[in-house]
């Protein structure tokens, strides 16, 4: 390997930041990885082999990619910061397996995108910036695309919200979309001196593998996450007084007292003690 390639300490990140005079872009959450042992885990915990395709979203500088090449068969990365263009260039140069894309995944065809590479599926790997962390894997999730799991850096607040259950404070409309649509699994938290610029909280890797059919099976499925959206708008409510008053679902608070009596539960409960298949029945019923 080169000179270029191992960015995963902070020598090796320091010289490339400097030789091209950049620094971590807040308004891209930008926080570069220093910690050759945590990228390393990072690939293993995706579980990447030599069959695989990896979609990599935000490479900033092409530190994650690195590994990510020395595993794959192929990697994608799709990079909004055109000035980190040049940077990965660079860094990635040794390597002949990466495409380089400057897009911004929420409006890129990730379906078009595999498909130009020779791709029928990928697996999906990033350090995610917080501030867009719920965009972007609902956006991953939500669409019909050929992606067989997501392992993500994100802040560890949030990933403990994606696996969590019923009656955590943690609980919401992201638990729920998450145990929709995948299996999820925290694999290992990371202390913020693995960064530079350092962090305020810690991280966390969470890998999510895409479920075949969705865990439960629910009339309208968009009509259920409006629900869903609606119990937890203002979560100390009763789900009752919630969903009457939602910005995101409307219908008569006697409709919602009804559906809830016809479930066999309290009319006072509240959206954080429902099941996912509670709230599938609700939708169901509601939307009879």
């Amino acid at each position: 390997m080169s000179l270029k390639a191992y960015l995963g300490n902070p020598s090796k990140t320091s010289e490339v930041l400097n030789k091209f005079g950049i620094s971590a872009q807040k308004r891209y959450g930008q926080n570069f990885l220093i910690d050759a042992n945590i990228l390393e885990k990072i690939v293993a915990s995706a579980g990447i082999t030599k069959e695989d395709t990896v979609l990599e979203i935000g490479p900033g500088i092409g530190t994650l990619t690195q590994y990510l090449a020395e595993a794959a068969k192929q990697v994608i990365c799709v990079e909004i910061d055109k000035n980190m263009i040049p940077v990965l260039e660079y860094t990635l140069a040794d390597f002949d397996n990466v495409t380089v894309i400057n897009q911004d995944i929420l409006k890129a065809d990730v379906v078009q995108i595999l498909k130009e590479n020779g791709a029928a599926s990928a697996k999906v790997v990033a350090n995610l910036p917080y501030y867009i962390t719920t965009p972007i894997i609902m956006e991953l999730l939500e669409k019909d695309l050929p992606i067989e799991s997501i392992t993500v850096m994100i802040q560890k607040e949030v990933a403990e919200r994606m696996q969590t259950g019923p009656g955590s404070k943690d609980y919401g409309a992201l638990s729920l979309a998450v145990a929709f649509y995948s299996n999820a699994e925290v694999k290992m938290t990371v202390s913020p001196n693995c960064f530079i610029p350092r962090p305020n909280v810690d991280s966390a890797v969470i890998r999510l593998d895409k479920l075949k059919e969705p865990a439960v099976k629910v009339n309208n499925k968009s009509e259920m996450f409006r629900i869903i959206k609606g119990a937890f708008e203002q979560r100390r409510k009763t789900l009752t007084n919630a969903l009457s008053h939602s910005s995101a679902y409307k219908t008569d608070k006697k409709n919602i007292e009804n559906a809830l009596l016809e479930m066999g539960k309290n009319v006072n409960i509240r959206g954080e003690e429902l099941t996912l298949e509670e709230f599938a029945r609700l939708s169901d019923i509601l939307t009879q």
